[in-house]
């Protein structure tokens, strides 16, 4: 315990009374050791991402083209699977694409897992009759039961393909997809071909620029990352290729998660499958292109790594692996906890900073918290290194990434209560319904501002998010007061971060055209 006399600059101290002395006196403590633990979190997990970042840079060395399979009747039989819910604004332009990939018409079928309630039926229906040359199925189900994982399930059961290709709703595959996929699948042990996502409406707004950010580090760095490093990796739900086999050998579909694609993907590799991953290979997709959507979206993709998390870190943990290959694989379960601690370690900071400037017994925390400050340089490497690989020069890339990544890094702190709060809830076992993400194909659906400024529901979550864009005003106003500017561009960040999706939420319509 801190004694008073150790206390300095806060003569007021001996007026308080009893009550109110005590929780001064003992609270330090607790908030140091939580704010440092939270760090220290951070920092470990840090270790994963710069090895991934050696793996990735390794990799580039060796870059050569993706092969083609030839265009034979030796072909395996492939099957399509098109998992369709309430997408009207997208799926017709989903199947136009997929009826130009190249492949033997005999070798192919496309199944439509259809389990729409609005005019996407309609839609289809016209579709399939349109391309009735082709090999497709409109399959209804009775009920939505098991939702995505369930109509790949259902679809499964009829499949007469041995290999498995799935694309969402707003995927638009390349002509040549099944021709460069297939040919990864040569080795028997491969279960899975991942490709790379690509981005139709990147410059569409800030959102979608962010999310384009965000989402290529992970498709670069961490994929490919994993990959060549032989660690477990993840289908990413779409854009990718099963082996049929793969898919029965590790239990099939299953939907006790909100992501079922990471969770087949740990059964699978659990089961000694391999899995290949195809950097060369994009596969464009739309990105949502309002906050409520994007919330939609990282809240299932949170929760559900959080549950999976419960689900698979022991059996990880009691696997017959390599050390490295646990290590990475229970990094990766993890990561979805790297938004608690970022939320925590946030909150605890404002009430560290004084705590650092007040009471100088504490200062071995402030030692070991410094050092974990280092993490952050690991996460600015791993957003940089895609960037430098993707612009002429180091000098671009270096002003490219500048003008990014300090905004990405506050929208995303801003977002940390909303997915520290989706991740709570995965590892509480609380069951929540999959919720799809409404994409619109970039159509002008409120054109000069239309059905803006509606009454807004009333939500906690985003009074909270105002709230704390004053509380880490507060926390830039005492690096002034205590002239200790340490935490003064984090605690900026924070602020600027919730105040963007604060009034990103504010501006948006209150009902969005699902």
């Amino acid at each position: 315990m801190v004694e008073y006399n150790q206390i300095r600059g806060l003569q007021f101290i001996s007026v308080l009374d009893s009550p109110t002395r005590w929780l001064f006196l003992h609270l330090p403590g607790p908030i140091l050791a939580g704010y440092v633990a939270s760090l220290v979190f951070i920092f470990i997990y840090s270790f994963s991402q710069a090895h991934l970042i050696v793996h990735y840079v390794r990799s580039r060395r060796h870059v050569r083209p993706v092969p083609k399979a030839r265009l034979t009747d030796a072909l395996p039989f492939v099957t399509v699977q098109l998992p369709v819910y309430n997408e009207k604004y997208v799926v017709a332009r989903l199947l136009e694409a997929v009826a130009r990939l190249r492949y033997p018409a005999h070798r192919l079928e496309i199944q439509v897992l259809d389990d729409s309630t609005d005019e996407t039926t309609e839609i289809i229906a016209q579709k399939v009759e349109e391309l009735s040359h082709l090999s497709i199925r409109h399959l209804r189900r009775a009920d939505r039961r098991g939702y995505k994982a369930g109509a790949l399930g259902e679809g499964l059961k009829t499949a007469r393909g041995a290999l498995i290709a799935i694309f969402d709703a707003d995927f638009i595959p390349d002509p040549d997809f099944l021709l460069t996929t297939v040919a990864q699948l040569g080795n028997p042990k491969v279960g899975m071909v991942q490709t790379r996502w690509g981005h139709v409406n990147e410059a569409e707004n800030l959102l979608t620029r962010l999310q384009a950010f965000g989402l290529d580090t992970h498709f670069t760095v961490e994929q490919t990352g994993r990959f060549a490093g032989g660690f477990f990796l993840n289908f990413n739900g779409t854009a990718g290729v099963w082996r049929k086999s793969c898919i029965e050998d590790a239990g099939g579909w299953q939907a006790d998660t909100l992501t079922e694609d990471l969770d087949l993907s740990y059964r699978a590799q659990l089961k000694g499958w391999q899995f290949a991953y195809l950097e060369g290979v994009v596969s464009p997709a739309e990105l949502p292109s309002f906050l409520r959507a994007y919330r939609l979206q990282q809240y299932r993709w949170t929760k559900g790594a959080a549950q999976n998390t419960r689900k698979h870190l022991w059996r990880v943990l009691g696997a017959r692996l390599p050390w490295r290959q646990k290590w990475h694989a229970t990094a990766h379960l993890l990561n979805s906890g790297l938004f608690v601690f970022v939320f925590l370690s946030s909150l605890l900071s404002v009430p560290a900073l004084w705590i650092k400037n007040r009471v100088p017994a504490y200062a071995p925390y402030f030692q070991v918290a410094s050092v974990c400050i280092l993490s952050f340089v690991v996460f600015a490497l791993c957003y940089f290194v895609p960037v430098l690989y993707k612009a002429g020069s180091r000098k671009e890339a270096l002003r490219a990434f500048l003008r990014t990544y300090p905004l990405f890094l506050s929208f995303s702190m801003g977002l940390s209560l909303h997915n520290a709060l989706a991740v709570l809830e995965g590892y509480s076992r609380r069951k929540t319904p999959f919720v799809r993400t409404p994409k619109f194909n970039a159509m002008p659906l409120f054109p000069t501002g239309r059905g803006m400024g509606r009454r807004r529901a009333f939500s906690w979550l985003w009074l909270l998010e105002g709230a704390l864009i004053l509380y880490f005003a507060g926390g830039v106003w005492s690096a002034f007061y205590l002239g200790d500017f340490t935490l003064l561009l984090f605690h900026a960040l924070l602020g600027v971060g919730f105040g963007l999706v604060f009034f990103y939420t504010l501006r948006e319509p209150a009902h969005l055209p699902y």
